[in-house]
């Protein structure tokens, strides 16, 4: 069952890139690991310098959503009903979050609220490359898309 192979892309905007599925609808970001930038006066400017550069990264941040309730809409009315099936939607996809989790070995992740939908969270997890890879579209991906691919298969993206 080979349907869950998505051909993913990547897009450079303002510091990291954005990941859009086969749809072209964006799937996440990930965010490379440029180094400790805090001592600079222009971490921008170091960052495009980087990308310019080709340089290489040991891995970075993805960023995806983990999970939209249905619930905390300001418009919300329903029933106790449609309350209990959404807890319980949640509840099965953070089931399969913590396979996935427990997949990949991952012992560092952190949620938050998103910044563009406030009834949903995204989760943010460290990814390490198999070996230094240079800040190119192509390169990125192919040490990205094993987690992707398995995000997919997992039906968490």
């Amino acid at each position: 069952m080979n349907n869950f192979l998505v051909s993913w892309k990547l897009e450079f905007d303002d510091g990291y890139f954005r990941i859009f599925d086969s749809k072209k609808l964006v799937a996440g970001y990930f965010d490379p690991d440029y180094g400790d930038l805090s001592a600079a006066k222009n971490p921008e400017d170091i960052i495009l310098s980087k990308i310019k550069n080709h340089d290489e990264v040991l891995g970075g941040m993805i960023m995806i959503p983990l999970v939209k309730f249905k619930l905390f809409d300001t418009d919300l009315n329903t029933t106790i009903y449609e309350v209990k099936k959404n807890v319980s939607r949640v509840s099965i996809h953070l089931q399969k979050w913590d396979v996935f989790l427990s997949e990949i070995n991952n012992t560092s992740h952190f949620i938050g609220i998103s910044h563009t939908d406030q009834d949903m969270l995204t989760m943010t997890f460290p990814v390490k490359f198999s070996k230094p890879t240079t800040l190119e579209k192509s390169n990125l991906l192919e040490e990205l898309s094993s987690v992707l691919n398995l995000l997919e298969k997992s039906e968490l993206l």
